[in-house]
């Protein structure tokens, strides 16, 4: 196009969508066509965001090039559309109202306070110098506070705080950054805080503080209490993490016999005292999400070993609210920010809950007046191999729509009800899918009730009425059940996924991989999932797409003595193991001298032999995560018991020896055969020789994080190696990549040497990010799984019409 023509005056529809509402994209599009001498209009609707323009080319091209460039923080843009229209005549630019009778398109996660907020309530001369729920456009509560659609004030928990004429003039001004923020508030019209006695005894901030009630819950931590805190999803209970005497009384009253407890610092500083921080995990924790963000404790001081038993990361975040930003200001050493909540129980969110749950743990609380609608907790985020990877998606990142890959269109809506552990639910049409936060294990009656609480929630704010039920095949699963007997009641088609094929599926989803792309080679290390031969696995290998899988190889099979009791006992796995590869005559012949055959010698050994030989209370499963209990076990790590799950894998992660892992190469790495199963003539992966290289050392007194370094090297060397192989047997279909999920693949050392290895044999690799490779990302899997098995049957909406 000549020069000529870029200077000609045009009329242009330019549709946005994404997550574009809620978050300040109408006052930036008004800010920049303004910038650039543009007329016209910009709106919500029902798709997204409407911008109407005229003038001149280059200015309309450098508007849209802009807006990619130079999006609100909270903004998401999945596509930019254009379309010439009729030319029209305006005057300037204007921001105008959305459609009437038009929801929006989706809900904006929680976002933590913006660095405009928080030097607002630290200068003195602002109106909202210390005021801890200062809030704009650009942070501040979303989704926690949204009960209704749509998304305005009088939909959210703060429809009982009337504007002031100061707030009400930002609030309409297009120019501010608080045009249009619902929850805004300040001093004179909004939430406060105040400071309670638990024991129901008065509480005169005046003793702890010459401020207010926020900045004396810093005097009190600094004295060595404990306190409950109201945050954006739910309560914390805080306390000076440098104090070990104090710490362990948390744990022994919030009955956290291990679990590694989140921290939080006032800034970065703190946090290198204490973990390495590398660019990556820097721009995590100032990100607008501020997760918990897993760091290596190598920092030149120490926290107590009971902020993080026999783990080398330490989860910290930083301040997420103005409240927290308050209350740490003085505060030159990091607190505890964990869960208001006894272990296994949903956070407690209001004061019944606070007065019943938490009083007897917390001396004292930090409440306020603004109600949380949802409960959210925490998200968690680790550095793995190079790349941020979410382990807990929850508050920053939930609810965010997923775009769905090409292929999809046309497919009926989908509801689909994830796993029984780090429970999630998945509604997915068209060309989304949006994920729930997570909540936890369905085993405990109030997370069940607060999982289905929340389903009526989703269900209602993105107006979602399922054709389609998609569940775990697992017949016990309480989230299978609930889908199965509601897909009865409502007459839905049901669609019961495999456990390792949701995994799998979940990953491609994330990547984006088109519904019509060739299989891909799935390895999925987990802990337990039921089978599709009726069988438990947990450690596969499956050629698999979105329609279906075909299981190509596994790992042992082995007896899991007492079923769901070798999960909590990892010394049952270490036993059904030894008597597996080895017998016990060989194992007592050659381990005698070792304290290993004292422990088991003492067990009783006849019952669980006849168990195993039974099989009804001891199945075996081909399960990734029980290997790594079993070899935990031998190195005393858990050995008795394992109080949360992954308590044992994870501490057998945190011993490995760096410079072994490093230095020794694969000449002393444990070594691993992939011989056939009997019957199926399916390759598994067989670790006869592991263990007797892993009892050999034992005996030369080998440190056991030497081992731990080897028995990793091995287990990858052995799973790229069956890639290697399956690739080159010609009773498999060709593939050329590989994914990589399950839970096990949340072990940094792992992953990397895994994926380090496939790249070398000369496979592409997709991985999970954004996702949890747990239990966490099933949901999604399941949901495109049923997806592909409807897609074509009949229209559907394009995009969720929803709150933002």
């Amino acid at each position: 196009m000549g020069g000529g023509a870029m200077t000609e005056a045009r009329s242009l529809a330019i549709r946005v969508r994404g997550r574009v509402q809620g978050v300040g994209f109408r006052p930036t599009v008004w800010r920049l066509a303004r910038d650039l001498g543009l007329a016209g209009d910009v709106l919500n609707d029902a798709d997204g965001v409407l911008i109407r323009v005229a003038g001149k080319a280059e200015a309309i091209d450098a508007l849209i090039g802009r807006l990619r460039r130079e999006p609100p923080p909270l903004a998401r843009i999945d596509a930019i559309e254009t379309q010439a229209i009729a030319p029209f005549a305006a005057d300037d630019f204007r921001v105008a109202d959305s459609l009437p009778g038009l929801t929006q398109t989706e809900v904006a996660p929680d976002a933590v306070a913006c660095a405009a907020c928080a030097a607002e309530v630290g200068d003195p001369f602002a109106r909202r110098f210390r005021y801890p729920f200062t809030n704009c456009t650009h942070c501040g509560p979303r989704f926690s506070i949204v009960h209704g659609i749509p998304y305005d004030r009088a939909a959210t928990t703060m429809a009982p705080f009337a504007l002031c004429p100061a707030c009400r003039s930002e609030y309409d001004d297009p120019a501010d950054r608080r045009f249009h923020a619902e929850p805004i508030a300040c001093h004179a019209c909004g939430p406060r805080a105040r400071l309670i006695r638990l024991d129901g005894r008065a509480v005169h901030f005046e003793q702890y503080s010459m401020l207010d009630e926020v900045d004396a819950v810093c005097t009190l931590l600094q004295r060595g209490e404990i306190v409950a805190i109201k945050g954006l999803g739910g309560y914390h209970l805080a306390c000076d993490a440098t104090r070990g005497d104090v710490v362990a009384a948390l744990r022994e009253r919030k009955r956290r016999d291990a679990k590694p407890f989140a921290l939080m610092a006032r800034d970065i500083g703190i946090i290198r005292r204490f973990a390495e921080v590398d660019a990556t995990a820097e721009a995590l924790l100032r990100s607008p999400a501020g997760p918990i963000v897993l760091l290596p404790a190598t920092g030149p001081a120490r926290l107590p070993d009971a902020v993080a038993p026999g783990l080398g990361l330490l989860g910290f975040m930083l301040p997420t609210t103005p409240l927290h930003h308050l209350i740490l200001k003085r505060m030159d050493r990091p607190v505890v920010m964990t869960s208001g909540n006894l272990s296994s129980e949903p956070q407690v969110t209001d004061e019944a809950g606070l007065r019943a749950h938490l009083t007897g743990i917390a001396g004292f609380a930090l409440v306020h007046d603004r109600a949380i609608a949802n409960r959210i907790d925490d998200s968690v985020v680790r550095v793995i191999d190079g790349a941020p990877r979410v382990l807990r998606r929850a508050r920053g990142y939930a609810p965010a729509a997923f775009a769905l890959p090409p292929g999809f269109e046309g497919a009926p809506p989908v509801l689909a009800l994830g796993g029984e552990l780090k429970a999630t639910f998945c509604l997915a049409r068209g060309a989304e899918a949006v994920l729930s936060q997570h909540m936890g294990d369905l085993e405990d009656a109030a997370t069940d009730d607060d999982y289905r609480r929340n389903l009526a929630l989703y269900e209602t704010l993105y107006d979602h009425a399922p054709r389609v039920i998609a569940v775990d095949r697992h017949p016990d699963y309480i989230s299978a059940k609930y889908g199965r007997a509601r897909a009865a009641r409502d007459g839905l088609a049901l669609v019961e996924v495999q456990h390792h094929h949701a995994h799998v599926a979940a990953c491609l989803a994330e990547n984006r991989r088109p519904l019509a792309a060739p299989p891909v080679l799935g390895i999925v290390a987990d802990g337990l999932g039921y089978g599709g031969d009726d069988t438990l696995w947990g450690g596969e290998f499956l050629l698999a797409d979105y329609r279906g899988y075909r299981r190509l190889g596994t790992m042992k099979p082995v007896a899991m003595p007492g079923n769901a009791m070798a999960s909590r006992e990892p010394w049952r796995n270490l036993y059904a193991h030894l008597m597996a590869e080895i017998g016990w005559p060989g194992f007592a012949m050659n381990c005698r001298d070792l304290p290993l055959y004292e422990f088991l010698a003492e067990k009783p050994r006849a019952t669980f032999d006849a168990m195993i030989r039974d099989g009804r209370f001891a199945p075996r499963a081909s399960s990734c995560g029980r290997l790594f209990d079993a070899v935990a076990a031998a190195l005393d790590l858990c050995r008795e018991r394992q109080s949360y799950e992954g308590q044992a894998a994870m501490q057998l992660e945190a011993i490995v020896d760096r410079e072994a892992l490093a230095d020794e190469g694969d000449d002393l790495a444990y070594p691993f055969a992939l011989p056939r199963l009997g019957g199926s003539g399916l390759p598994y992966i067989e670790p006869w020789a592991m263990w007797q290289a892993l009892l050999g050392d034992l005996v030369l007194a080998t440190p056991p994080a030497v081992i731990a370094a080897r028995f990793h090297r091995g287990l990858a060397n052995a799973m790229v190696a069956m890639a290697v192989q399956l690739r080159g047997d010609p009773a498999a279909a060709l593939f050329d990549t590989v994914v990589l999920s399950g839970g096990c693949f949340q072990n940094a050392t792992l992953f990397t040497l895994v994926a380090r290895g496939l790249e070398r044999a000369g496979f592409t690799l997709l991985s999970h990010r954004e996702v949890p490779a747990n239990d966490g990302g099933l949901a999604l899997g399941q949901a495109v799984i049923a997806l592909a098995a409807t897609a074509g049957a009949g229209p559907c909406a394009s995009a969720f019409p929803a709150a933002s």
